[in-house]
Parts: structure tokens; C-alpha cells; sequence
């Protein structure tokens, strides 16, 4: 569940943190007018900002906590609460479990369908954080194992089920979320 929403633009919101000029905010909006695409993309393609700039922009806009793992050492018994599958269907890593709320970090904790998914399985309640995808992937493979080793076993209806959410996704408007940091697979 959202904490607050901040109702600016990604450009906005990385100008007042002072993480790109106006310049550069300038740039990417006449690279985006020009070939389309996100803004966040463009930034993190003209090498503007870090993923990490990005994300907690996006968690400050969309009112999620960001959470950074670099540090975490996460039990074994709370890794064992979401299966692999579903840790990489999603890119989430449970972190912690108190009583029945499991604290999650994930990419995209707009996600409604993933956090039902998690919460059936867990049979906890969710409460989500956001993390960058790449510390995401390095958590997964830290803790369950390869990544692609995942993705070699992975059905076809699953990946069907997959293509067709993420069609739903990017039919929308041209709009950065945490879904667009997702590494594609």
C-alpha cells in the first residue's frame, strides 16, 4: 500500500534532488520528442543517473519505501515463504516475517496480482518495498540459485501468461513505473 503520492514528474522530482540540471532534464525531453520512449530509460541510456536515482524517484513519486539489499542478511526460512518461480516472475525477495506480515522488496510494488500471489502462497500479509532490479537479480541468485537456471525450466503456458500481462502493461501510455526498470527476459 502506497505510503504518499507525490504528484510531479520524474524530471521534476530528479531536478529537485539534484540529480540531473536542467540541461540535461532538456536533453532527454528532446531525445524523448525524438524517438520516444521513457524518460527514465533515456536518462539512465544518456548515462544521467544511476538505477538506483531512478528508482527512488519513482518510489518517492508513487509513494512506496525504497529499501536497498546491498546490505541485508535475509533467513533462510523467510527466503522459503515465496518460491523461486514466483521471486523471479516478479523480481520480489521476501526480507523479513513477523507474525503473519511478510516484508517484501520488489521492483514493481504496484503489482496487485503479484502481491496477491505472494500473499496466497506466504499466507502473510504483504508489505512491500522497492528496490533496484539489479540488486533484485543479485539477491535471487544469492539466494536461490542461478537466475536463468530458472528461466530454462519455465513452462510455456507460464511464459504466455507473462508475454500477455506485460502486453496489457506496455499498451498503456508512455509512462515511467517500476515495471519499465525490469530487466527483460
Amino acid at each position: 500500500m502506497p505510503l504518499r503520492i507525490v504528484n510531479k514528474p520524474l524530471g521534476r522530482l530528479l531536478l529537485e534532488k539534484k540529480a540531473i540540471s536542467e540541461s540535461q532534464l532538456n536533453r532527454a525531453l528532446k531525445v524523448q520528442k525524438e524517438e520516444g520512449g521513457l524518460l527514465g530509460q533515456i536518462l539512465l541510456r544518456l548515462k544521467y543517473v544511476t538505477e538506483e536515482q531512478i528508482v527512488v524517484s519513482l518510489a518517492t513519486q508513487f509513494g512506496y519505501p525504497y529499501l536497498p539489499l546491498s546490505n541485508c542478511e535475509i533467513e533462510s526460512y523467510v527466503i522459503e515463504l515465496i518460491p523461486k518461480n514466483l521471486a523471479c516472475q516478479y523480481y520480489v525477495v521476501p526480507v523479513d516475517k513477523i507474525d503473519k506480515i511478510l516484508t517484501v522488496v520488489m521492483v514493481d510494488p504496484s503489482n496487485k496480482l503479484a502481491i496477491e500471489d505472494i500473499e496466497y502462497v506466504s499466507k502473510c500479509k504483504v508489505q512491500a518495498f522497492v528496490s533496484t532490479a539489479t540488486d533484485i537479480k543479485k539477491a535471487i541468485e544469492h539466494y536461490y540459485g542461478s537466475f536463468e537456471e530458472k528461466f530454462e525450466r519455465k513452462k510455456t503456458a507460464e511464459l504466455s501468461f507473462a508475454k500477455a500481462n506485460k502486453t496489457a502493461i506496455t499498451e498503456q501510455t508512455p509512462k515511467d513505473t517500476f515495471q519499465d526498470l525490469q530487466p527483460k527476459s
